[in-house]
């Protein structure tokens, strides 16, 4: 995987990443998410008054844990029930879809027994393609050179 850029949205610019135990479970566990869509990073930035990317070069060190989904599939989804239940992992990356929250919604639905897993996958597929890429140790945040930010202005 060569160099690229990779956006994080949020209330103010982010020049030095870190991993911080957030009160929300996530969908890949504690910490710093990204994505290679800078649209999408827009709409987690949109939430905030002062919505703002940060934007970072990245260069993955192919040495360390790191796990991709390259689709979603039930070890996707075992993984982020895991990981929203607060089950820890170790890698250092984790890379895939995002569960946004209708599809969290699904999730919930299926973990509660309202819908199987069957009915699940029917009503997962996205709309819009997502992603996120989620460093989830020190080592793995060396691979982000923070490149810019830009507020977001309507």
């Amino acid at each position: 995987m060569g160099k690229m850029l990779v956006y994080h949205g949020s209330y103010t610019e982010v020049q030095k990443p870190e991993i911080r135990a957030g009160k929300n479970t996530k969908d890949f566990g504690v910490g710093f998410y990204c994505t290679i869509i800078k649209e999408q990073a827009m709409r987690w930035a949109k939430r905030f008054n002062t919505p703002t990317i940060s934007i970072y070069s990245l260069l993955i060190d192919e040495k360390l844990d790191i796990l991709e989904f390259k689709e979603m599939t039930d070890e996707w989804l075992d993984f982020i029930i895991d990981c929203r239940s607060g089950k820890p992992h170790k890698h250092d990356i984790v890379i895939g879809a995002m569960a946004d929250d209708q599809i969290y919604n699904f999730i919930s639905d299926y973990i509660d027994g309202i819908i199987t897993r069957e009915q699940f996958w029917v009503l997962a597929k996205f709309k819009y393609p997502t992603h996120q890429i989620t460093f989830c140790s020190d080592k793995a945040l060396k691979c982000l050179t923070f490149f810019k930010s830009e507020e977001i202005k309507e």
